[in-house]
């Protein structure tokens, strides 16, 4: 999978503000959330930029897959508790919370990028098959 540069630009802002006071992260909080909603955009597209080159058979060896089954779960469900963890920071005005927000993110799309990287593998796997 080829580094996405909107995923990269989102894991740099984000480790940058696990640092932010109350202040910056009120100030930035609109920037924090399109920088976050351009990356996961961005894995949506090469996921379905991947899946729209397979056959339908491999589509549907894809689907049936229960790792990549697995492994799909798992990361939306990480991106699912990072997106709650920042409302709930966000509701409580709390920065220790957003700073722990921060790092969930950044794992999500770590997760989804492995996820990606196995349809790859799944897919030269199927071919040489």
């Amino acid at each position: 999978m080829r580094k996405l540069a909107a995923v990269e630009e989102a894991k740099v802002l984000f480790a940058e503000a696990r640092e932010w006071g109350v202040w910056r992260w009120l100030s930035e909080k609109s920037r924090v959330r399109k920088t976050a909603d351009a990356a996961w955009e961005a894995l949506d597209a090469c996921e379905s930029e991947l899946r729209a080159s397979w056959s339908a058979d491999l589509r549907r060896a894809a689907k049936a897959d229960a790792g990549l089954k697995q492994a799909d779960a798992e990361s939306r469900q990480l991106r699912l508790d990072a997106e709650a963890q920042f409302d709930e920071a966000d509701r409580r005005m709390s920065i220790s919370m957003a700073a722990e927000g921060t790092g969930m993110a950044i794992d999500a799309w770590e997760s989804r990028e492995r996820f990606i990287r196995k349809l790859e593998a799944f897919a030269r796997k199927s071919a040489d098959a």
